[in-house]
């Protein structure tokens, strides 16, 4: 099974992306830092028990990486968005076989002392345009969410839009079972997350 872990915000630069979830949501993030097989680096926010959000961007002090970056950050363009999300699951290697053919291969990762392998894609794109999300499987006790400042802000759900929603529907069938997760139709891909704030409601996307 699949358990909601964290959304993606990505931005060309990390700190256009932090400007733009602090602007609208009123809070700090906290530091998160980098990711040395990526390229890559990132600031979070606590979400409510297990569960985050993430600014990422390509960090340009990393140098050039002989692969593409999750989350396609290679082909990002444009204002600060939520692209896409992750899930944990316990079994990554199973996680793979169940999902769409191009979820990724497992990669070994770690960030300080935290340490998780992650289905990469090789060319850095995600199922369904980002839609599906990115597998990742967190080794040992140690979660990004649990030692985030909590700053009164609760995901109370999030809608993914897609032109192929049926099918990202049936992709998802029996491998996600979460009430805050909505897969409905749409022109193009798109994420909103509904947060609670300390201010009210945002939407997010």
């Amino acid at each position: 099974m699949f358990t909601l872990d964290h959304l993606v915000i990505a931005a060309n630069t990390l700190d256009e992306g932090v400007r733009y979830v602090e602007q609208a949501l009123g809070v700090p993030l906290a530091n998160g830092g980098e990711h040395a097989a990526m390229g890559t680096h990132n600031k979070l926010l606590h979400l409510g028990p297990g569960v985050y959000l993430e600014v990422i961007a390509i960090n340009p002090k990393a140098p050039a990486q002989p692969h593409a970056r999750w989350y396609d950050l290679d082909c990002f363009t444009g204002a600060p968005r939520l692209t896409n999300w992750a899930a944990q699951v316990d079994d990554l290697d199973a996680a793979i076989d169940e999902s769409p053919s191009d979820v990724g291969a497992p990669m070994d990762l770690v960030r300080g002392d935290l340490r998780w392998r992650m289905a990469v894609p090789g060319d850095g794109k995600l199922p369904f345009d980002g839609a599906f999300p990115g597998l990742i499987e967190w080794k040992g006790a140690a979660h990004p969410a649990e030692r985030l400042p909590d700053v009164d802000c609760r995901l109370k759900g999030m809608e993914i839009a897609h032109p192929k929603a049926s099918e990202l529907r049936l992709a998802l069938t029996g491998l996600l079972d979460d009430p805050r997760v909505a897969v409905v139709d749409g022109p193009a891909m798109e994420i909103r997350a509904h947060i609670q704030t300390p201010a009210g409601e945002v939407v997010l996307s």
